[in-house]
């Protein structure tokens, strides 16, 4: 190919303008090119929250949203996952302490399934009954959380520290605890896919 068709073919690619879900205030995420518009679906895009907010103090929180519309010159997206990084995490253990960690999945009010993933740190080693009352409180706080929020209301609570900050409340009355952080939230499947999922295990049921 000669330059000048590189250079043509550069040309003719449209960049779009990526923007967060409306509970993030629409940001912009970047920009990401493309000859049609079908190339940008699936497309997904990472940043922190420190970059959405203009707060550093908020860059240990990870996001990653996946571009599920798209316009004339900008691509919409919706939350796909929430992670702390990895460094930050392993700068709350502590030698003598206990790390106690818990995975949930839930249904959130309008039916998006996710999964989320408590940890708590505590301020001495716990016994083993402990941890387990420890673990037991997280995961029936998360699925009291999701038994009253819809998703998008779910995710704010998750990526504001609310969930985590009411787990810590309840959680620290079993043994002492230093932090509560809710580590990784995963959206699994949208409603339409959960309502198939059902039907499906409906159908197997009645032929058996």
């Amino acid at each position: 190919m000669s330059e000048r068709s590189v250079s043509r073919s550069r040309q003719e690619k449209r960049w779009y303008t990526v923007l967060a879900p409306e509970q993030f205030d629409r940001a912009e995420l970047g920009e990401t090119p493309a000859d049609e518009p079908e190339q940008v679906y699936d497309r997904t895009i990472e940043t922190t929250l420190g970059e959405l907010t203009n707060d550093a103090s908020e860059n240990n929180t990870k996001l990653t949203f996946r571009i599920t519309d798209v316009g004339s010159d900008a691509a919409y997206t919706e939350f796909e996952r929430h992670a702390l990084a990895r460094d930050y995490l392993r700068s709350l253990v502590r030698r003598g302490a206990s790390k106690v960690e818990a995975y949930v999945t839930v249904l959130t009010t309008d039916d998006y399934r996710v999964q989320i993933q408590p940890v708590a740190f505590t301020t001495k080693k716990a016994d083993a009954s402990q941890e387990k009352a420890i673990r037991e409180k997280m995961v029936e706080m998360v699925e009291e959380a999701a038994a009253e929020r819809t998703f998008d209301s779910l995710i704010d609570s998750v990526v504001e520290g609310r969930l985590s900050s009411g787990i810590y409340g309840e959680a620290k009355t079993i043994y002492p605890l230093r932090r509560v952080e809710i580590q990784k939230t995963t959206l699994e499947a949208h409603p339409e896919e959960v309502a198939e999922e059902e039907e499906t295990a409906v159908e197997v049921d009645d032929s058996e």
